[in-house]
């Protein structure tokens, strides 16, 4: 909320909201609510998240023309609503115009649509897709009528309204509209709008959170109105909407390239307003220094709808304004106690299930996973404390007691959370210790499975139909033999998991059942280290998206912040799959002597391949600079060759990979983010001939030195 208090325009009170969306329902009933609370607090413009009325994530559900339909019903009833009288209400919605679908901003006021502004820049790179199912409007500064159906005619008796580039003049200012990727786009249309008077700038946003990208969302915003002054409205989705990325909220005011307010980053609150008091002639002094007329001869004004509305009051000049703010952003590691534990609970209460069960190993990923869920438990006793009822309403659902008061994260993590612990002959008993003393501290229901029956079980139908027993190395077996063995044992967990997940509160002599977690984390993904359909195939993965390195600093965060101490043991011991017999009681099979590098290592190699767009060549020439102190050319020519052969062998496990958290900027996903083949030339033959020819260049340009 804003307001402008000073001559000639007073006063003016502007509403930032945001909320959690649906895919199927959106927002439609939290709408009302947020209007109300704006109201209540004397806002006089609402603003709302992206596509907020249907949901950002219908995805190919925008293709329906039930989406458009249920969207402009939804419209209608906003409009016939008494919440959304005296107060200029700015909702997301597709609408499709000349039969070409548009993602828009419907702005309205006293059952009266002002304008409607459809979205000029698409996002349409990583997670996004937005230009398969809308066309940008590419009119600058051009507006159209639209004729409006004849539903929403019948309350506004208004035939056509103005569609296109404009923007929305009241009596005390000029305010005009963004949408999401506009703001990121080098030509952002506040720009334009700024030079040619406009005052507020708003912007409706979808945007997801990725682990360290908070500050450039803050930058973008603070420079829009460092350059040529004025004030800058975001409201931005929170939480999951029925996909893979969670969106993280971080709804702002801010003035004159300073932040006044700031919205949660990660809540399990429905409906947020910010307020804050500012001044519009700080802003007209500000630009009165900075610009200038506009001198190009091919200049375009803003086109302005004038409306007989004022978002000021004679009163507010007697209030005092907001100051500057220094906004707090979180460290990588609360980022991950905080993203995906919201996430899992969006998820947890939309599917009906009763709770979530975890093969925890004792080793890094599962260890995380498992303290994700202790996060997520968490929040929810510190939200039921504060009073947010609707949370209190989906954990006595989930837990299936209408009585139940959760005031313990430990003992709501007994109810709502069960890990097992899958022994084979090659378990060590330090990584079954591990797993059993975290599940104590985090109060997880644990259990202790022995799967070797089930593996001799196996190995005997095959034993029985060919007259062979496959060996391990260890014992004189072929790598063939070796892996197919490990691969049982990884896949009779995935079986196992699955069973005690829709039975074990059967047999407890409870309802429902359970969500099976995932543990495979974004360094494992991108090599393809892990067995297909081995327990990392899961309903859903918390951690797919977290590079171990993170991991690693996110676990000794729990460590310290939550008093888990059992994880300190589980961080000093090698990353392990304990699939291969152990020598002399000890582990003698660790996951970088497998891969053939390190976990730090694979971190760098991911992004260069995702972020910095290299092939084999390219990114050898980058890593023998970057580890030039650590490896000879020959040596990275090495970590990058065997880096793409297990790349591209392995690729073909991403179609098939757990729905994961999506957190990092160099994820393997193949649903969307990444997509590339899953079936390579895996001897790239002519990349890998330009790396040694290099090579050998640069051992003979160094022996003639």
């Amino acid at each position: 909320m804003t307001r402008y208090p000073r001559a000639p325009s007073p006063g003016a009170w502007v509403c930032c909201h945001r909320v959690r969306g649906s895919a199927a329902t959106g927002c439609v009933g939290l709408l009302p609510l947020g209007i109300e609370e704006a109201k209540a607090h004397g806002a006089k413009y609402r603003l709302g998240p992206e596509l907020e009325i249907c949901g950002y994530g219908c995805a190919d559900h925008f293709y329906e023309s039930d989406t458009l339909l249920h969207s402009f019903q939804v419209l209608r009833n906003l409009l016939e609503s008494p919440v959304t009288q005296d107060i200029i209400c700015d909702v997301g919605m597709p609408i499709m115009h000349h039969n070409v679908r548009y993602n828009c901003r419907v702005l309205f006021l006293n059952r009266k649509i002002l304008l409607i502004r459809p979205k000029m820049l698409m996002a349409n790179h990583g997670n996004y897709r937005e230009v398969r199912w809308f066309s940008p409007w590419n009119k600058l500064r051009q507006v159209e009528e639209y004729f409006l159906p004849r539903m929403i005619q019948e309350v506004t008796g208004q035939d056509t309204v103005p569609f296109g580039d404009c923007v929305l003049s009241t009596k005390d200012t000029c305010i005009g509209t963004e949408i999401c990727a506009e703001l990121w786009n080098p030509d952002s249309p506040h720009i334009q709008m700024g030079r040619d008077g406009v005052e507020i700038f708003t912007n409706s946003s979808a945007s997801h959170h990725e682990l360290r990208k908070a500050d450039q969302r803050v930058n973008l915003i603070k420079a829009a109105t460092t350059k040529s002054g004025g004030i800058y409205l975001y409201a931005n989705q929170r939480g999951c909407d029925g996909d893979r990325v969670y969106y993280d909220g971080c709804a702002m005011v801010a003035i004159n390239g300073d932040v006044v307010a700031q919205g949660a980053q990660f809540s399990l609150d429905d409906v947020e307003v910010i307020t804050a008091t500012l001044d519009l002639e700080d802003v007209r002094s500000y630009r009165g220094e900075l610009c200038q007329p506009q001198l190009e001869s091919d200049f375009k004004p803003c086109h302005r709808v004038k409306v007989d509305f004022s978002l000021s009051g004679c009163d507010d000049v007697y209030l005092p304004t907001h100051q500057p703010i220094e906004w707090h952003f979180h460290t990588p590691e609360e980022e991950i106690s905080l993203g995906p534990a919201c996430w899992l609970w969006d998820y947890l209460r939309r599917s009906g299930q009763a709770g979530f069960l975890l093969p925890l190993s004792g080793g890094v990923d599962s260890s995380s996973t498992a303290c994700i869920v202790h996060c997520m438990c968490v929040q929810l006793c510190r939200a039921v404390e504060g009073g947010n009822s609707r949370v209190l309403e989906d954990v006595r659902r989930v837990v299936g007691d209408e009585s139940y008061h959760p005031q313990d994260p430990k003992e709501l993590c007994a109810r709502v959370f069960t890990t097992c612990y899958m022994a084979s002959e090659n378990s060590s008993e330090d990584t079954r210790n591990r797993a059993r003393d975290l599940a104590n501290q985090v109060g997880s229901t644990h259990m202790n499975i022995n799967i070797d029956v089930a593996v001799k079980g196996i190995l005997g139908i095959f034993s029985a139909v060919t007259g062979r027993w496959p060996q391990f190395r260890a014992s004189g077996g072929s790598a063939r033999e070796n892996l197919a063995l490990q691969n049982v044992q990884a896949r009779v967990r995935m079986v196992l998991a699955y069973l005690f997940a829709q039975l074990s509160l059967w047999a407890r002599g409870r309802p429902g059942g359970l969500l099976v977690l995932g543990s495979a984390n974004v360094d494992e993904s991108l090599t393809g280290y892990f067995t297909k359909y081995d327990c990392s195939s899961a309903d859903i993965n918390p951690i797919g998206g977290i590079s171990k390195t993170d991991l690693k600093r996110f676990l000794l965060h729990c460590a310290e912040r939550l008093q888990l101490t059992a994880l300190r043991s589980i961080l000093a011991a090698p990353p392990t799959a304990e699939l291969e017999p152990l020598t002399d009681g000890r582990v003698s099979q660790t996951d970088e002597a497998d891969m053939g590098m390190t976990y730090s290592e694979l971190s760098v190699i991911g992004r260069l391949r995702k972020i910095s767009k290299c092939g084999p060549f390219s990114m050898f020439c980058k890593l023998i600079h970057t580890w030039k102190d650590a490896l000879s050319p020959s040596e990275v020519a090495q970590k990058v060759k065997r880096f793409f052969r297990m790349y591209s062998v392995n690729r073909h496990k991403m179609t098939t990979v757990t729905p994961s958290y999506h957190a990092e900027s160099y994820s393997p996903d193949d649903n969307r983010f990444d997509l590339r083949p899953f079936l390579y030339n895996a001897s790239w033959s002519w990349q890998f001939r330009c790396i040694d020819d290099q090579v050998t260049q640069m051992a003979a340009n160094t022996a003639k030195r």
